[in-house]
């Protein structure tokens, strides 16, 4: 539903809660319970809402075109944002495109690296870190990017896999996992059915 910028509900979310440099708005207070949650998750929000989800997906980069630099876990698991939190945090490129950053350059002295102020030395070592990251990166021109989902062997969501995992107890907490469905934000049919 957010990787499917041409898709119907990816366009609801825009005319409802508008676009910044090409990631949907949170909304803000005046967003729905709904899309707050979901934004949440999206975001890699604490508590059980973000956690469990941010560990049972990993996103596989083809051509880059749909990959978020910076904010998606695209490169070891873990979204660069928190591997180099300092360098996101000075980044100019915060909204790039793992596509986009590539174009621009990555190797040293790449104009991927623009920054808003001056780079200190510990932080010009970090990017360093980074680059030698990238360095074995080779972007599929033919591929696309897409999400896979670790709980089943084919990469596809089912939803038999989150109730396998809910109900083992295995990697997520069962007390928080049933905070989720028993949410007092949600009406009690869909609580029911959860």
């Amino acid at each position: 539903m957010l990787v499917d910028r041409n898709g119907l509900w990816y366009r609801v979310l825009v005319a409802r809660y508008g676009e910044e440099d090409g990631v949907l708005r949170d909304g803000g207070r005046r967003a729905s319970s709904w899309w707050r949650e979901l934004a949440r998750v999206r975001d890699g929000g604490g508590g059980a809402g973000g956690e469990w989800f941010r560990g049972c997906v990993s996103k596989v980069v083809g051509n880059g075109r749909s990959s978020y630099f910076w904010t998606d876990p695209w490169l070891g698991g873990i979204a660069l944002a928190v591997r180099f939190r300092r360098l996101y945090d000075l980044s100019v490129n915060k909204h790039c495109t793992v596509e986009d950053m590539h174009v621009l350059g990555w190797e040293e002295g790449g104009e991927a690296w623009q920054w808003r102020r001056r780079l200190w030395d510990w932080e010009e070592a970090l990017v360093g870190e980074c680059r030698s990251l990238l360095a074995n990166v080779t972007l599929q021109v033919s591929t696309s990017d897409e999400w896979r989902w670790r709980l089943d062997n084919s990469g596809k969501y089912y939803v038999c896999s989150v109730y396998g995992l809910l109900t083992s107890g295995g990697s997520t907490n069962v007390d928080e996992a049933s905070s989720l469905v028993w949410h007092k934000q949600v009406p009690l049919k869909v609580s029911i059915l959860a």
